[in-house]
């Protein structure tokens, strides 16, 4: 959990730059903060591990956590959903924020069917299209083979047969094809490739924010994997913190007690 919203702080002033270098410092920008990627992780997270709706869980954190001012927010669809005085209809969508916040449910569940089937139950209450739904399942067996000891070409080969990505290209392919977009099937192949060729968790979010695009997105999305690959450096957890606001705290805390009291 913490591999994803590390990626997100990270990534945050990157997001509207186009930076294609991988040598950015410091590693956390003044500017970092917080965005809806760590919101609606924990949202999700919270769902699951309470036994509440996800809408219900995803429009209670939406409104009561807000990203930090000035850096990037929700995309004007889910807008309007989380705003309705009451939980509204799936609007069809595929954009990336189905992928960026579903790394939780890679860790929750020790079946692979019972967790990718969870990934479309909470992903398909606002990101309903089909698109949007395999981008979410992509990153949760991505997640959930890179903690069962999975390598990377395992990852890039079970992603490729399952859901028929381009995973044969490298990071550095990515990069010079990879423009500003913020839709799953230009976002979540790229950050899976990100973390699986990266040699360690700083490398994989540092691979994603080079890309050039959704920059907190996509980091957010390979740090999630790259946590289940590499574990993250004590130092960073401790940097984090310092950005989260206090009420996600109790959620992140019983994520990893249930995560290390199970595994």
């Amino acid at each position: 959990m913490y591999g994803a919203i590390i990626g997100d702080v990270v990534g945050s002033p990157y997001e509207f730059s186009r930076n294609k270098r991988k040598d950015f410092s410091p590693l956390f920008h003044p500017r970092a903060g917080i965005t809806d990627d760590t919101i609606m992780t924990v949202a999700v997270a919270d769902s699951l591990l309470n036994e509440i709706h996800p809408a219900e869980s995803m429009r209670s954190w939406g409104r009561k956590v807000l990203p930090t001012e000035s850096l990037g927010g929700y995309g004007q669809g889910f807008i309007k959903w989380l705003a309705a005085p009451e939980i509204q209809p799936p609007y069809n969508s595929y954009g990336n924020g189905a992928a960026m916040r579903v790394s939780p449910v890679g860790w929750l569940f020790d079946d692979l069917a019972v967790a990718l089937e969870v990934a479309k139950i909470v992903t398909e209450v606002s990101h309903s299209h089909p698109e949007g739904i395999k981008g979410a399942q992509a990153v949760v067996l991505a997640v959930y083979l890179a903690r069962n000891g999975a390598d990377g070409d395992a990852i890039r080969e079970a992603v490729a047969d399952m859901f028929g990505y381009d995973m044969e290209r490298s990071v550095d392919i990515c990069r010079d094809e990879h423009v500003y977009n913020e839709t799953c099937q230009y976002c979540v192949p790229e950050s899976i490739i990100c973390a699986i060729e990266a040699e360690s968790y700083e490398d994989a979010i540092r691979n994603a924010i080079s890309l050039g695009g959704d920059a907190d997105t996509l980091a957010a999305i390979s740090g999630g994997i790259a946590e289940a690959m590499f574990g993250i450096p004590d130092a960073l957890i401790a940097e984090v913190q310092s950005y989260l606001k206090p009420e996600l705290a109790p959620v992140i805390a019983q994520f990893y007690q249930r995560v290390d009291g199970s595994h």
